[in-house]
């Protein structure tokens, strides 16, 4: 008891704690070149639960659906089984361990009557934790199941996250195949009065005619292109949520409604409330604790061992007597062909990069934000441009098709520019708000996916 007492300095039974790491300026002012973002109160979206950010009943279907059946998240939480269960082994390491070997012979020298023997022995073994070996391997097995714990809430938040983004892509598709829809038929409109002008007015080529019918074609390809990404999309988040590739029911575009209040100063708080940079800090601390089972291996291991058997000592003994017998070892290492300094040189690397990773975890959480911040006001801004443009360009279709149809000084190739200017900008207009809304389902697994 005194040499245990005296072992505390050694670091044998020390717990861990969080060492210092750098999470200056995590993240970066969106609207501003090189100032970083003044932590605030960040309790508004980085910790909506996923029902309050994605409001559509169908969305919200879909993400349910898909944390029942996805097989990445079932494995995860099978995993977490598994470590809840090596974590009880680890406990249960402290208790002695009991064994009832019950053995019998039967014997005869030349012919002489057969000797019985028997013995019905239990024995109990008991690892005194002296130096810490146990106790440090259990603490490790705590840190692995939390570790895994939390790497079930980074699928999680990735399926939500993944879930999401491809229901807004199909929403956005649906919108694009309805821009080029009425593209299709202002540009087959144009084609037709084209070649009424070309068969009724002189001055009309055939080109012109021609250029109006080869646009026509082409709004018509980039449709068929938009209906086979709308088939990959639902086979994608068909895929993600645990069955075969169908259809997908869902909303509209323009009915879509996401949090726009994103108050994000956010600091050392990303350390708690993301998973996967707790996970590493877990990884970390595990690391620690096995420098410490490391360390341990210099030091004696006391085993007790006590038996009690009923036996007839080879016959002599009839009826047979209890035999009671406890011993006590200790094994010192002594020379272990360099396996334990080896050991304990691994353990202490093996921690330095578990720190690493997980300062690199942290920053890379900082980055992410600043990143989905950034789009965010980025795309929010240019949405408002982009209506604008769309604005423009549809009075220039318009005032194109009416100079045409009363001038010859406009010619059949403004009427054509005017009309790709136009479905070119409503595109751009379309991606652009989605990408805003990508913006938002980002910066939601960037701040930790508010799924605890």
């Amino acid at each position: 008891m005194s040499a245990a007492l005296l072992l505390t300095g050694c670091g044998l039974y020390n717990k861990y704690e969080r060492p210092e790491v750098n999470a200056e300026g995590l993240v970066r002012d969106p609207l501003s070149l090189t100032d970083t973002l003044v932590v605030k109160d960040t309790t508004s979206f980085g910790y909506m639960p996923w029902r309050t950010v994605f409001t559509d009943p169908q969305l919200q279907s879909l993400i349910q659906q898909g944390l029942d059946n996805n097989p990445d998240l079932l494995n995860a939480a099978l995993n977490v089984k598994m470590m809840e269960t090596a974590l009880t082994v680890a406990k249960l390491a402290f208790l002695p361990s009991v064994a009832i070997s019950p053995q019998g012979t039967l014997s005869s020298f030349d012919g002489a009557p057969a000797t019985k023997a028997y013995t019905l022995p239990v024995s109990a073994s008991w690892n005194v934790d002296l130096f810490g070996n146990l106790l440090s391997a259990k603490r490790s097995a705590q840190m692995q199941l939390l570790g895994m714990q939390d790497y079930q809430t980074v699928v999680k938040t990735n399926i939500i996250s993944g879930i999401a983004n491809l229901y807004y892509t199909l929403l956005m598709l649906d919108r694009q195949v309805e821009i080029i829809t009425d593209m299709e038929r202002l540009t087959k409109e144009t084609w037709e009065k084209m070649q009424f002008m070309h068969e009724n007015r002189v001055g009309y080529r055939s080109t012109a005619v021609q250029s109006a019918e080869a646009a026509y074609y082409q709004v018509q390809s980039q449709k068929v292109d938009l209906l086979r990404q709308i088939r990959e999309m639902e086979n994608s988040l068909s895929l993600l949520i645990g069955q075969s590739g169908q259809t997908i029911a869902r909303g509209s575009f323009a009915e879509q409604s996401l949090p726009m209040e994103l108050a994000t100063g956010v600091g050392i708080q990303l350390l708690n409330n993301r998973a996967d940079v707790h996970y590493a800090e877990m990884s970390l601390a595990q690391c620690f604790y096995d420098v410490e089972t490391a360390r341990s291996r210099f030091y004696p291991s006391i085993t007790v061992t006590g038996t009690a058997a009923f036996t007839n000592n080879n016959g002599m003994v009839n009826p047979g007597k209890w035999l009671l017998q406890a011993v006590g070892s200790l094994v010192q290492p002594v020379f272990q062909h360099g396996q334990i300094v080896a050991g304990l040189k691994v353990a202490k690397a093996k921690y330095e990069q578990a720190y690493n990773s997980w300062q690199n975890a942290v920053l890379k959480a900082g980055n992410e934000v600043s990143n989905a911040l950034v789009a965010y006001n980025s795309y929010a801004e240019k949405s408002v441009l982009d209506g604008k443009r769309v604005g423009v360009l549809k009075q220039n279709v318009e005032d194109t098709k009416k100079l045409m149809e009363s001038s010859s000084n406009t010619t059949y190739l403004e009427v054509i520019s005017a009309q790709s200017s136009l479905l070119n900008a409503e595109i751009s207009e379309v991606q652009d708000q989605f990408y805003k809304m990508q913006s938002v389902v980002n910066l939601y697994q960037a701040l930790g996916g508010g799924v605890k």
